[in-house]
């Protein structure tokens, strides 16, 4: 089927996108935003709405799973969309779960989930492996570039106080202390955490959650930062008001994640890659909103993402090529990742609002 697809791509376009990476030919290649808007639309008309009861009937639930209903809503009603799967080389299924649309909001969850205490489960063996593996080789450069897309927060850390939520390795964290902050972090991996403290020098990880830890639970953090954590989180409206709860009078909470606006995931169906083995829920600059003012945040402020390589002047495009990117992803989606700033109250859009259009949730 892939094949197929671009064998049909090619037909269409020939070479004149090749070198264009393939997360951007959908925003570029002329028509393609419109047919995969209407191959979305026509998708949710074919895919029926059951209820929670009719699904549990169909859906095999695992050891370690429950059957849920929307965080955002409430809404028990399923709309079974996408299966995910991984295949290993030997023809076995690595991993497989179903994903479904709420038909009342639009969120995109997993269902089943994850049970919140079996979480640490997908984290607890060699983790840290895949976080300082390929996947690890460009993060710190993504890091970089969404500190730099929501200056003047992350422009000097002024000894500010800074948790990172799920900091893994503490790549993020010897950036955060770099640039001055006073960091710590937390993550449920305690491999990674290990080897976080071994590559810091002042910032700390701890393993485990917050509410656990003393000196993270007393709160009063300026920046909450969740570096590619906000898919993995199974009570989502719970943890975001916790964290509303640890940050000081002025403070915002960074988030970056998969996007389930994207053109890709509309492109790519169940093959996109923001479904992986360990994400849980999905969102896009609809359900975040919904989700920070469930949790009392004040306002949210959206960044688009043009691409890692774009970004950061490796991958050079035509001018024409540029500017249909740059459009295209301004005026639909905002990108394959989502890039948000979450204001705990007035007094924190004020100061680090910084002119930027806000969304003002109360």
């Amino acid at each position: 089927m892939v094949s197929a697809k671009r064998a049909v791509a090619r037909a269409v376009y020939g070479s004149r996108y090749n070198s264009v990476p393939w997360e951007q030919r959908v925003y570029i290649r002329p028509g393609e935003r419109a047919v995969r808007e209407l191959q979305w639309r026509m998708k949710l008309r074919s895919s029926p709405v059951i209820s929670l009861d009719e699904y549990r009937s169909r859906v095999k639930l695992g050891p370690i799973e429950e059957f849920i209903t929307c965080h955002m809503c409430g809404e028990s009603r399923q709309q079974p969309l996408f299966e995910p799967s991984k295949t290993k080389k030997n023809g076995k299924t690595a991993w497989t779960y179903n994903v479904v649309r709420c038909p009342s909001c639009g969120f995109l969850y997993r269902n089943p989930n994850i049970l919140p205490e079996r979480l640490g489960d997908l984290y607890s063996k060699n983790y840290s492996t895949f976080l300082t593996g390929n996947y690890a080789a460009n993060r710190q450069r993504r890091y970089q570039q969404a500190m730099d897309a929501f200056k003047p927060v992350f422009a000097e850390g002024d000894k500010r106080r800074l948790l990172d939520f799920g900091c893994g390795a503490g790549y993020f964290l010897e950036l955060a202390e770099q640039r001055g902050f006073d960091a710590c972090g937390v993550d449920l991996s305690p491999d990674s955490v290990k080897e976080a403290n071994e590559r810091l020098t002042k910032a700390t990880a701890h393993f485990g959650a917050p509410e656990d830890l003393p000196e993270i639970a007393a709160g009063g953090f300026d920046v909450i930062t969740l570096w590619s954590v906000l898919a993995h989180l199974p009570r989502p409206v719970e943890d975001f008001t916790s964290f509303r709860n640890l940050l000081a009078p002025g403070g915002v909470l960074m988030v970056l994640t998969v996007n389930a606006q994207s053109l890709l995931l509309k492109a790519f169906d169940s093959r996109w890659n923001g479904f992986t083995r360990n994400h849980l829920m999905f969102y896009s600059r609809e359900t975040v909103p919904m989700l920070l003012r469930k949790a009392g945040f004040a306002g949210v402020a959206f960044e688009p993402f043009y691409g890692d390589t774009i970004e950061a002047g490796t991958t050079k495009l035509r001018d024409a090529h540029s500017s249909r990117l740059k459009r295209t992803v301004d005026s639909s989606d905002g990108g394959n990742m989502l890039r948000a700033l979450a204001f705990a109250d007035e007094e924190a859009i004020e100061r680090w609002g910084d002119g930027r259009p806000v969304h003002r949730l109360t």
